[in-house]
């Protein structure tokens, strides 16, 4: 359930990828997420998920800031971050706490999720996020939200995502560079997921699969909530290269031959088409079969759905995903992806496109702006979260004003007297 924002305010989406830096920003208000403007630049300062040169990444970051900026008409100081790679790991734990007045408040939600995180982490790893899979009041299980429920002990079953420290500050510390605060770093698949979901693709279970350019992101949902999350090393690049050493071709050469032939199920091609290939150092182009491009694709994108396949069942959820699978990520528009995924993991597949959106929604039409989407749902929804704990304190101080009010125009100067007492004594 989301909460309403009451008043406009511009949040930012940073994905930062193995391929592209991609900054999306919106406007938040009551109404929902507006969107103002998208900055998307390549990048190679990033090695799956992780950062490898600080200064490559600085530039990316300062021209997709800058462009987004230019388009939406806004200045940028703050940003959500996201974050993948294969330092990404995740763990169960529960947390358990008494329930202080008898009934559940947000105070005890924060109280046994705390709770749920006190456990020991190695030095140089961290914990990203708390994802509550359900509550338990006294003997109760199976609840989203416990909140207003009467009960005694209150118990959190969560799943735990760590990362290493070094990366996680490699980020904010690029971001830092170019003169912007870092307000969280976010999982890109836990955004993902936010950003092309449905309530009832969660509720039932469902399978995301983000295919970057580095990394392959695998988050599970069941029962509504968020079971297991897994990156798998390899990607779009991996693709790539493959192309580039098979058909004897330069790697940006190769990255478009993929992106406009490349399908990932070479019995969908036909034997007669052909395409032409650039050759490296010198050599002439030359014409070959599509089908040659298509066989050297698909056994890497089956490699990257069997690994997936694998993960789920080890986790003994593949029975739980009933919905079937979405595909995210750049990759994911390759011919052929989808019926080729179907195949693998034995599930209906479809494409993630992000939903729950407005404004210039056709800069962010597609599965590449799932992550960008979704860090802007994140951030939305703090900042909504925020309003909701600060209204009741606002609410407190109206409530007290007039009382102080009244004491100052009671007859007899009765509050100057008192307040002359206080102060001497």
């Amino acid at each position: 359930m989301r909460t309403p924002v009451t008043q406009s305010e511009i949040v930012v989406g940073l994905d930062l990828g193995t391929t592209k830096v991609s900054a999306v920003v919106g406007e938040v208000d009551a109404d929902g997420i507006t969107i103002l403007g998208v900055g998307n630049v390549p990048c190679r300062g990033l090695r799956k998920g992780v950062v490898s040169n600080i200064e490559w990444t600085m530039r990316s970051v300062r021209e997709a800031i800058e462009a987004a900026q230019t388009m939406a008409g806004v200045e940028i100081k703050t940003v959500y971050a996201g974050i993948a790679g294969s330092h990404i790991r995740s763990q169960s734990s529960d947390g358990v706490c008494a329930i202080a007045g008898r009934e559940v408040t947000r105070t005890d939600l924060d109280r046994v999720l705390e709770g749920a995180r006190a456990i020991p982490v190695d030095a140089d790893r961290m914990i990203l996020h708390a994802l509550p899979r359900e509550y338990v009041v006294d003997a109760q299980d199976g609840i989203r939200d416990p909140v207003g429920m009467s009960g005694v002990r209150l118990q959190a079953r969560v799943n735990l995502v760590t990362a290493a420290t070094s990366c996680v500050q490699n980020v904010i510390r690029c971001v830092e560079r170019c003169g912007l605060t870092v307000a969280d770093v976010v999982l890109e698949p836990l955004a993902s997921a936010d950003a092309v979901l449905s309530e009832d693709e969660k509720e039932i279970g469902v399978a995301v699969i983000d295919i970057g350019g580095g990394t392959t992101d695998l988050l599970l949902y069941a029962d509504g909530g968020i079971a297991h999350t897994s990156i798998i090393p390899a990607g779009g690049n991996n693709i790539t290269s493959d192309v580039a050493a098979g058909l004897r071709t330069p790697m940006a050469e190769a990255e478009r031959l993929k992106r406009n032939y490349g399908c990932a199920l070479g019995r969908m091609i036909s034997d007669e088409e052909e395409i032409e290939v650039p050759g490296v150092g010198g050599h002439s182009p030359r014409r070959v079969a599509r089908r040659l491009l298509s066989d050297i694709i698909e056994p890497r994108v089956e490699e990257i759905f069997a690994e997936a396949r694998r993960r789920i069942e080890e986790t003994g959820l593949l029975e739980q995903v009933s919905s079937g699978c979405v595909l995210t990520g750049g990759a994911a528009l390759m011919e052929g992806m989808v019926e080729c995924a179907e195949e693998i993991l034995g599930m209906p597949v479809r494409l993630g496109f992000p939903v729950g959106v407005k404004g210039i929604v056709q800069l962010v039409q597609g599965p590449q702006y799932a992550t960008g989407v979704g860090l802007l749902r994140y951030g939305a929804q703090q900042l909504a979260d925020r309003a909701h704990q600060q209204a009741p304190a606002a609410r407190g101080r109206q409530q007290s004003q007039p009382d102080e009010a009244e004491m100052a125009a009671e007859p007899g100067g009765k509050s100057g007297f008192w307040s002359w007492f206080r102060a001497a004594f």
